[in-house]
């Protein structure tokens, strides 16, 4: 069986994430999503409404013809750790654009040195969603724009009583 990894912090997952998870499920037989905690970030969203938004938005994909099994998974620490404790072979990384790639390669580097076993598969972000950044999605919330387009309805649910809930405190 050939399992892969696809680590993040998913803050908020976008529609990005989503087309990434939904092609690299394809590509291997278990596809676990590594939803980090990590310290270096602030997320907008605690870690469990995270994983319950992750689990929200892989339901549908389950059933998807070419799709195998999907499971939603907390991890901390290294990546390349997370990958040998899900016995995976494959870590699935997506990119946007040439700062992420210069981003990627040095961490692939740095894998690939810990990890021989663990090959990085890099998928490109579909054309329309290489301008879509968590980060920027979360400003644009904040800042009182539309960020309908850049995450699925759930999400952008959750951030609308996310932001409601923020003012009313």
């Amino acid at each position: 069986m050939r399992i892969g990894v696809y680590p993040g912090t998913f803050d908020p997952p976008t529609l990005g994430h989503f087309d990434i998870i939904r092609r690299g499920a394809k590509l291997v037989d278990k596809l676990v999503l590594g939803i980090g905690i990590n310290s270096g970030k602030s997320p907008m969203f605690e870690f469990d409404e995270r994983l319950d938004m992750m689990n929200e938005l892989i339901a549908g994909l389950r059933d998807e013809p070419g799709i195998g099994v999907i499971e939603v998974v907390p991890f901390k620490g290294l990546v390349v750790d997370f990958a040998r404790a899900n016995r995976a072979t494959v870590l699935l990384r997506g990119l946007r654009s040439g700062t992420d790639f210069d981003y990627e390669f040095q961490m692939t580097g740095m894998n690939a040195t810990m990890a021989p076993e663990v090959e990085t598969v890099f998928l490109m972000a579909d054309l329309v969603h290489q301008a879509i950044a968590s980060s920027l999605v979360k400003d644009v919330a904040r800042l009182g724009g539309d960020y309908s387009a850049f995450v699925p309805p759930t999400v952008a649910a959750r951030l609308r009583a996310k932001l409601a809930q923020v003012k009313s405190a």
